[in-house]
């Protein structure tokens, strides 16, 4: 049984919403491995699915450009709000879109050795002059992604969350652009993890599996009934996982009497044609990407002596 790190604690407190104590005796049960520590204490029934943004979050910016049928989102990172707000990093953002959108580099290493739009220098030499002679503090271009085809995109609170969504559709790209933009709205504001049900893994279906019939093994008022039972409350709370987790399940947050799949039917029957939503890359600002622990230590200390 290993000892839990003070940031370890903090990361899973973040991630599952479980207090404290809780989360400090799942890591050393589990010799600090995150991910089994979130199933023991799923298990128990202390947390639900975990948060995707459970990590603490860096700065910087998310962006979502679509121009034509060509879009991308980009997430590029600073150490601190005050420099992603500023008027060069906002600039350079653009200009990295923009290139994107332009030569199509396979990936952020291959982008860095292109030239910026609208410049002479390479995106890395553009880069280091902003963070070297401007900003002065590090900045990373984390990651992008580019489609082609029928797009829309949205982008909230001014670059926390970005989301780009591609369509299959025979209508034209102004006719589905408001439908698609509704639809990176929802995504934005709920994060589903997946596009449709046929998106999730199998064994991502067989571990929640696992871990319900757990938890009513543990439940006194539910041990006893038989095996036929449980497995068909199971597959009642594996539906519920779909419509939470799939976004095309979910319910629409602007009419929740209609998921979000019949909310792009009848808007394609409105038009006369049909939609289809095949993909929908959604960025968080900073998810996954730790930060100083600050002075959690000394309260975490005094309570864990």
């Amino acid at each position: 049984m290993g000892k839990a790190s003070v940031a370890e604690i903090k990361e899973l407190m973040s991630a599952t919403g479980v207090g404290m104590m809780d989360c400090k005796k799942a890591l050393e049960e589990n010799d600090g491995d995150r991910e089994k520590a979130i199933e023991f204490l799923r298990e128990k029934g202390l947390a639900t699915q975990a948060k995707k943004s459970g990590r603490a979050a860096a700065e910087g910016v998310v962006t979502a450009v679509v121009k034509g049928e060509v879009g991308v989102i980009l997430e590029i990172n600073t150490e601190t709000d005050f420099a992603a707000n500023t008027d060069d990093v906002r600039n350079f953002v653009a200009a990295v879109a923009e290139t994107i959108i332009e030569k199509n580099p396979a990936d952020v290493d291959a982008l860095m050795n292109v030239t910026i739009s609208g410049g002479s220098n390479t995106v890395s030499e553009a880069l280091t002059d902003l963070a070297g002679m401007k900003i002065r503090e590090n900045i990373v271009i984390r990651r992008f992604v580019r489609f082609e085809g029928k797009l829309a995109s949205y982008i909230h609170n001014g670059g926390s969350i970005g989301v780009l969504v591609k369509m299959d559709t025979d209508l034209d790209a102004d006719a589905v652009a408001l439908i698609g933009k509704d639809v990176a709205m929802q995504s934005a504001a709920l994060g589903a993890a997946y596009v449709k049900r046929e998106d999730v893994p199998a064994e991502v279906i067989e571990n929640e599996r696992k871990i319900m019939m757990t938890q009513m093994a543990e439940d006194p008022k539910m041990a006893g009934k038989p095996d036929q039972v449980k497995n068909k409350i199971i597959d009642g709370k594996v539906e519920k996982f779909y419509k939470e987790n799939c976004l095309l399940e979910q319910a629409f947050v602007k009419d929740d009497k209609v998921s979000v799949q019949g909310y792009v039917d009848a808007e394609a029957k409105k038009l006369g044609g049909s939609i289809k939503v095949v993909e929908c890359i959604r960025f968080e600002r900073g998810e996954g990407i730790e930060k100083k622990v600050d002075d959690f230590a000394a309260e975490v200390a005094s309570m864990t002596k």
